[in-house]
């Protein structure tokens, strides 16, 4: 009898071209920027090799460097843990008020979705312009009613501007994967539910939450890692102003390795966030896993 199991797996060989180029195109960059960690330059591609150097500078709060990697960190954490507990339930609360069924479901999936399809550049543009105090719509409406606003003189207004922005972007993403989530509940439950007499929250709690939870552990995994890497959309509004108001990870890592040149911390200072990353994904991750073990015991 001929063995057909490696012919049986044949759409591996479709599948090998896609992952050399995405492997060497990831290990490329990862390669030169570890490199760039552990090493100094004076140009003229002299490097001197340099250690742990730059990972205890970043690491050190005494050292300029190491003071703002900890600032940008701490707005970053912030920020992301903000946007989580303001999307997260707006995205539960939408994706309960969209229809189920009819002609209408498409119309507002699609009215939903909008916002997903505006690049982050143009987002930031937007908002720029909707928060100006002289032709901005948002910005000279509060300017009217004597409320002070000002996102490039005002950090606490530069960061209300970011969180609107983000949370107009990305609720829609959220209230999607719930909805997606809503469907796949069977209609026995719903019928059970009907049977007993529940009310419409405890339909929510002991049926619709529960199914939802792992839909909404990928939405707040999605979701930290976009906000925890942001860049486009405070770049362009604030450019990380005013001061270091909204100067996060990413914005002080382009500033530090392109503006200032400063390869080694910035080499070290993007590892430690990637690492950072990873981590939180990981942690997701685990939790999923042992969600599912639980359920399946």
């Amino acid at each position: 009898m001929t063995d057909t199991r490696i012919w049986d797996n044949r759409a591996w060989f479709f599948v090998v071209p896609v992952l050399v180029f995405v492997l060497f195109s990831s290990l490329v960059p990862m390669m030169t920027v570890l490199n760039y960690s552990v090493q100094d330059s004076m140009g003229q591609n002299n490097f001197f090799w340099n250690g742990t150097g730059w990972f205890q500078n970043l690491l050190d709060t005494s050292t300029e460097i190491g003071k703002r990697f900890q600032g940008a960190l701490v707005r970053n954490l912030a920020f992301s843990f903000l946007v989580l507990a303001i999307e997260i339930p707006l995205g539960i609360a939408v994706s309960l008020c969209i229809p189920k069924r009819g002609w209408t479901v498409g119309a507002v999936l699609v009215i939903i979705a909008l916002p997903l399809l505006i690049p982050y550049n143009v987002v930031g543009v937007i908002w720029q312009l909707f928060t100006r105090t002289d032709i901005g719509l948002f910005g000279a409406a509060l300017t009217g009613l004597h409320i002070p606003f000002d996102p490039r003189q005002d950090a606490s207004s530069a960061w209300v501007t970011i969180v609107l922005m983000d949370v107009w972007h990305w609720t829609s993403m959220v209230a999607l994967l719930c909805y997606a989530g809503l469907k796949a509940i069977p209609d026995a439950y719903y019928q059970a539910a009907r049977i007993d007499g529940a009310g419409r929250w405890a339909v929510f709690a002991n049926i619709e939450f529960p199914k939802l939870r792992k839909v909404l552990v990928i939405a707040m995994l999605l979701r930290f890692m976009g906000s925890f890497m942001i860049y486009t959309e405070p770049f362009v509004v604030t450019g990380g102003g005013p001061g270091e108001a909204t100067s996060f990870l990413s914005i002080d890592l382009v500033k530090t390795a392109l503006g200032q040149v400063d390869l080694g911390n910035g080499a070290a200072m993007s590892l430690v966030y990637n690492l950072i990353t990873l981590t939180v994904c990981w942690v997701f991750f685990t939790y999923t896993t042992h969600v599912d073990a639980r359920e399946q015991a």
